[in-house]
């Protein structure tokens, strides 16, 4: 076997882009941290040193990925609700992971694709491999991967990043969303939303959410007007973030539920709220900010 020390210092040197990818392929931190657990154990039974690791890692790790998406894709199907990927920030381990412009919006409009589609986007067009590369890591003909990728990028082009927004004006929108969410003030709210948004809540079957999306400005505001009327208790702030790449917040909601709130804003306004309640998708959040108790 490779001396231990080299093994290891190999396999460190690639482990943040590793986490990247395997939580981009399956929207999960927690299946992504075992897979590239999986990669490890993997690698550190070879026999001999591997020339290049990076491109062997990354081989293993699509492949076992690639398997992962069948039995996830399953269990999308009889989830609860809708399903939206973990939500990652700017505050912990993911710091590596979210360095790239795959923002939450792309990443569901990822979910439309092929397997395959998916691995040969975001290994050739995010991850910047040259195609021979990416057909040898998934066992395809040049050619062929070159169709995964233009077909894949042909699907998701409408959700690419159009422009960033700056820091303080990120930060602006999200704490006025959330004080004229909290307070119900539709003239506000009014404000802020674009008239066709719409608004997706994971819950998981764990808390409650809205088991549909929300479509339309009115609905929207009868919502949030709604819910300040039924409730006496308000929400609370925890911080603002970005959040797998948009704007948005951590707050303990009605209930003392842990939740966060991305906002995917276009054109000065927000087209989409990505609310995330599901207990089993927070929990490294939870013990971040100390709330496991929510």
């Amino acid at each position: 076997m490779p001396h231990s020390d080299e093994c290891l210092s190999d396999f460190e040197a690639q482990r943040p882009r590793l986490l990247r990818l395997a939580y981009r392929m399956l929207g999960s931190l927690s299946e992504a941290e075992d897979i590239v657990q999986e990669a490890w154990l993997r690698w550190a039974r070879k026999a001999e040193r591997v020339a290049i690791p990076g491109a062997y890692l990354t081989r293993i790790v699509t492949r076992l990925c690639l398997d992962q998406l069948k039995s996830a894709r399953a269990r999308r199907e009889s989830y609860i609700g809708a399903w939206l990927p973990e939500p990652l920030m700017d505050i912990s381990e993911a710091d590596e992971t979210i360095a790239d412009d795959v923002t939450l919006t792309l990443m569901l409009a990822m979910e439309r694709l092929s397997p395959l589609e998916r691995a040969a986007f975001l290994l050739h067009d995010v991850f910047d491999m040259p195609l021979s590369d990416v057909a040898m890591t998934l066992g395809r003909e040049p050619a062929a991967v070159r169709q995964l990728a233009s077909r894949a990028r042909k699907h998701v082009q409408h959700a690419r990043p159009r422009f960033t927004l700056e820091a303080a004006e990120a930060d602006r929108i999200a704490r006025a969303f959330f004080v004229a969410a909290r307070d119900g003030d539709a003239a506000a709210l009014s404000a802020l939303l674009a008239r066709d948004v719409e608004i997706h809540s994971d819950g998981g079957g764990k808390v409650i959410a809205f088991l549909n999306v929300v479509r339309g400005i009115d609905r929207a505001l009868r919502l949030f007007v709604g819910l300040r009327r039924k409730y006496k208790t308000a929400p609370r702030l925890v911080r603002t973030a970005t959040i797998n790449g948009l704007p948005g917040y951590v707050g303990v909601d009605r209930g003392n539920v842990l939740q966060t709130t991305a906002l995917d804003v276009r054109d000065g306004r927000i087209a989409a709220i990505y609310i995330v309640r599901n207990p089993d998708k927070l929990r490294h959040l939870a013990a971040a900010f100390g709330t496991s108790d929510c």
